[in-house]
């Protein structure tokens, strides 16, 4: 038996809004478990709120990514994780750069519509301090 202090509402318009309510329990768990939040304690209200907003962001986001790829949000992050920017020195500069975007990742953003990341982020000179035998 479902019931509500709203005289106005039909039992549909009851039972639409059982069914908000569990998909709304439904995001918090994953909210909670897919974005891996950690206990964190604020105590002013303002922090309390930004926190919230910005995990709710979070979801929508996560959510957004889901129904444009066609697939779970694990899988997306997964497939994402393959794209890493490597440092390395060479020839007495620090080189910045993407390594090699695997077939199935450039797939993915391209879906998406996220344009690939840049091959070369930075070269620097090393400083000599920290350049070896000086």
């Amino acid at each position: 038996m479902i019931s509500s202090n709203d005289d106005t509402l039909t039992a549909e318009d009851l039972a639409l809004g059982y069914k908000q309510l569990l998909r709304v329990e439904a995001c918090w768990r994953t909210l909670k478990s897919g974005l891996q939040m950690r206990p964190v304690f604020h105590y002013r209200p303002w922090r309390i709120q930004a926190h919230i907003g910005l995990s709710v962001l979070a979801l929508l986001l996560e959510r957004i990514l889901e129904i444009r790829a066609g697939d779970t949000w694990r899988n997306i992050r997964a497939t994402l994780e393959s794209i890493k920017v490597v440092e390395y020195e060479r020839g007495g500069v620090r080189v910045r750069q993407t390594t090699d975007v695997r077939p199935e990742a450039a797939a993915l953003l391209r879906k998406l519509k996220v344009p690939l990341p840049p091959k070369l982020h930075a070269v620097t000179a090393i400083p000599a301090a920290e350049k070896p035998g000086t």
